[in-house]
């Protein structure tokens, strides 16, 4: 199955989103990303037990950071989802980059730019 999704976002692999680092989400921003989401397995049916729950908290917790620092909370997000959902991921992704655009570039890069 070929799915489409938009061209601009890059897909980062981890064994389970619960080895996503609330470092790892605030570097992607500091590097110039726009946004920035995680993809990880339904509620309930981690692998890793409960790594989905621990990703969940840390996105929650950059939202605030971001929205703290005059980022955007708005500008990360999770979704979760079964293996098979591959046409919902790729609608996942497009709406995601629609909002990004919407909100503009990140603060950050922009002032670097001025700088």
């Amino acid at each position: 199955m070929r799915l489409s999704y938009p061209t601009n976002i890059k897909i980062i692999r981890v064994p389970c989103t619960g080895k996503v680092d609330i470092l790892h989400i605030l570097r992607a921003f500091e590097k110039g990303a726009d946004g920035v989401y995680a993809v990880g397995c339904m509620e309930g049916d981690c692998h890793f037990t409960s790594g989905n729950f621990r990703a969940r908290k840390r996105i929650e917790q950059a939202k605030v950071l971001l929205d703290t620092v005059g980022v955007g909370g708005e500008r990360v997000e999770m979704f979760n989802l079964a293996s098979s959902e591959g046409p919902l991921f790729a609608k996942f992704a497009t709406e995601f980059v629609d909002k990004i655009k919407d909100l503009g570039p990140n603060p950050i890069k922009l002032k670097k730019k001025a700088a």
